[in-house]
């Protein structure tokens, strides 16, 4: 095939590991690959050559929840295969009359979180592009969900607390600095909102477009939301439920800005988990 190079285009080995940004295919350090200056992006040899940030580019989309459901998976099986190591004989008794530990079963509750939430994202219009489960070089976390549209770049943790109420607290004020503080179901939930308020800070400096909005949400599903009210900000992550988050994202102002470049530049940052 012969290969269309752009002027910012080049073809080369990598010094360093990377995802092609229009198949998701991961190429380790040393692949012969097409790097695109523009986008700080890679794209396999063998790929096809859409029109750079245009409209038509294809972006492996992701499995919402793909990685939490494997390390729940990993976690389940290493728990069998030990407990028949140990009891031979007893081993398949004691797996059917005990359950997982709570440790475990986060990793599958979080993944069903995510997948609902993808469910809900796909009402979004067409004019927004959705990643799900995005792997953070250099760590071992994950964004769970992004959303480019025309309001913006949006960072969406997905979280499954089961009739659990997230409230904001206010502390602080007249004559002491006020403090705002995320609590859910009575406790301190300030981890989770310093984890979104990273992810979004990682994505700008993946854009390196200050003129692009990039808001965080901590999106909660099946929570005990009050009749009245409910939705809040703490540390301008916005935390709300899903049908809300959605109908934000739809109604908030445009912004001028290329999102096929956008969501290019975001998808060679941050590969499939």
């Amino acid at each position: 095939m012969t290969l269309d190079l752009g002027p910012d285009d080049k073809r080369m080995r990598l010094r360093y590991a990377g995802t092609c940004r229009l198949c998701g295919r991961a190429h380790d350090a040393g692949a012969d690959a097409i790097y695109e200056r523009t986008l700080k992006a890679i794209r396999c040899v063998e790929c096809d050559t859409p029109e750079v940030g245009g409209p038509t580019v294809e972006v492996s989309a992701g499995d919402a929840g793909a990685s939490a459901r494997r390390e729940y998976e990993r976690r389940r099986d290493a728990r069998e295969q030990r407990i028949r190591a140990d009891h031979p004989k007893l081993g398949g008794l004691i797996l059917a009359l005990s359950d997982d530990p709570q440790s475990t079963k986060a990793w599958e509750r979080g993944a069903v979180g995510e997948e609902l939430l993808a469910q809900r994202l796909a009402d979004l219009p067409d004019t927004f592009r959705v990643m799900h489960d995005r792997r953070i070089r250099g760590t071992r976390a994950n964004i769970d969900h992004i959303a480019i549209g025309p309001s913006g770049v949006w960072v969406i943790d997905a979280k499954r607390y089961k009739d659990k109420r997230p409230e904001l607290r206010i502390e602080g004020g007249l004559f002491r600095p006020r403090v705002e503080s995320l609590r859910i179901g009575g406790r301190d939930g300030t981890k989770l909102v310093d984890g979104v308020r990273s992810q979004v800070q990682r994505v700008r400096e993946a854009l390196a477009d200050d003129a692009i909005p990039i808001a965080g949400v901590l999106c909660f599903l099946e929570a005990d939301w009050p009749l009245l009210g409910g939705p809040f900000t703490v540390d301008d992550v916005h935390v709300l439920w899903p049908r809300l988050l959605v109908k934000r994202m739809t109604e908030a102002p445009n912004v001028s800005f290329d999102v096929g470049v956008a969501h290019a530049r975001i998808a060679g940052a941050f590969p499939v988990a």
